[in-house]
């Protein structure tokens, strides 16, 4: 007689490969994360990092660093230049570089300026006409790169100077011009903020998107008999989200509450976290970036891919000097100069973006700027000068270089093991 199915060792290695597949629970997705880190994937540990030791230090400065009307305005400010950002990871990505992207903010500020106000052309004309001017700039940088080889480091240092003196041109002896205090956009860059209702029940999306995709997952990886999370873990990940987001906005609605420019930034960011990782763009732009030859071979149209790249750096950089521009209710000689080339490439650094091409994400723009407005806001509160300001975003930007580095050695000896 034989031994019924269901317990014959097939039967019986079957369940226990059931169960391995079942039990990714709590301690196999840390002993994942662990292995992940020596292998240098940090993702964005080291911003996470970074902005709990600033908070924690500044706080400890002075407390009004985390007082609630003091993180609106740092997210107010981080909008515009989170925008620059969120462009400069594009061109990154490739590993090239993109040196204009303040002067290109500045000359959007002065065309607002010129065409809204100076021209009289409705608002909504002025912001397509300057959207157009970005997109025409990455292009410009697009053909130079593809048709002559000139190198993104040159061809923007180049564009650098060329759209500073159109912005100056344009604004003409005045320097600056002022903008309505009471339009939509002045409004927008300096008081609007989300009711509380909403922004509550926004701050419940990403979790239910996260369950969502999880359980999508899941089942895609049971049909293909592999390995999948515990449903009590992703459960647990999307409760700890939700918690950690609704305390957030519970505590910024005790000052002014959320703005809805950080929130637009927010949505950007997301939308270009979807396109980079799930379209075929996005991982022809990841090809492209980790070996442009070999994605040319496979059949990617490199060329392509870097003029999308260009042109979309161009137009973020559009956009945030637009956002800036309203920010201040002023367009001036001093939109787009200073600092703002810095902060914006170093936020898409120090937000886990590799300088050598192929690795991060849209997320980097958004934490990296928070890194550096908190450096900035927790130094203006203390009342030190910018020149500290300066040599301390400096060093931060150095240590996130190091680490990027670090991180390519460990994976490129993991690699080799």
């Amino acid at each position: 007689m034989t031994l019924p199915e269901s317990n014959s060792p097939a039967q019986k290695l079957d369940r226990s490969d059931t169960r391995l597949r079942h039990d990714e629970g709590l301690s196999g997705a840390l002993r994942g994360f662990i292995d992940r880190v020596r292998s240098g994937e940090l993702g964005l540990l080291p911003v996470a990092v970074g902005l709990l030791v600033i908070s924690i230090v500044f706080s400890i400065l002075n407390p009004v660093f985390l007082a609630p009307n003091n993180l609106v305005n740092l997210l107010f400010d981080a909008s515009a230049i989170g925008f620059i950002a969120l462009g400069v990871v594009c061109v990154l990505l490739l590993g090239e570089i993109d040196l204009s992207v303040g002067s290109m903010s500045g000359l959007a500020s002065a065309m607002i300026g010129v065409l809204w106000v100076r021209s009289g052309l409705p608002m909504p004309i002025a912001v397509t006409g300057a959207l157009a001017a970005g997109a025409a700039v990455g292009l410009v940088y697009a053909m130079l790169r593809n048709r002559f080889g000139m190198p993104s480091f040159v061809a923007t240092l180049a564009g650098l100077l060329a759209l500073l003196g159109a912005q100056l041109y344009l604004l003409g002896p005045s320097g600056s011009i002022n903008l309505p205090f009471s339009s939509p956009l002045v409004r927008f860059g300096q008081v609007m903020v989300m009711p509380d209702w909403f922004s509550h029940l926004l701050a419940l999306l990403p979790g239910a998107v996260l369950i969502i995709n999880g359980l999508r997952k899941m089942s895609l990886r049971s049909a293909a008999n592999l390995s999948y999370e515990a449903a009590s873990l992703l459960i647990l990940r999307a409760f700890t989200l939700t918690l950690g987001l609704q305390f957030a906005v519970y505590y910024l609605n005790q000052g002014r509450g959320i703005p809805w420019m950080f929130a637009i930034f927010v949505l950007f960011v997301m939308i270009m976290h979807y396109a980079l990782k799930r379209t075929k763009w996005g991982r022809s732009v990841y090809a492209v970036g980790g070996n442009p030859e070999a994605a040319r071979r496979a059949g990617i149209n490199v060329e392509r891919i870097r003029m999308s790249a260009f042109v979309l750096c161009s137009m973020f950089a559009t956009v945030g000097g637009i956002l800036g521009a309203a920010r201040l209710a002023s367009a001036s000689q001093q939109a787009g100069t200073a600092d703002v080339n810095l902060n914006a490439i170093a936020a898409a650094v120090i937000g886990g973006t590799s300088l050598f091409g192929g690795r991060g994400t849209a997320w980097a723009a958004l934490f990296g700027i928070l890194v550096i407005q908190a450096i900035s806001n927790g130094l203006t509160l203390l009342n030190l000068s910018s020149s500290l300001r300066y040599m301390i975003t400096g060093g931060v930007l150095a240590i996130a270089v190091i680490i990027d580095s670090m991180a390519r050695q460990s994976r490129a000896s993991h690699g080799r093991g």
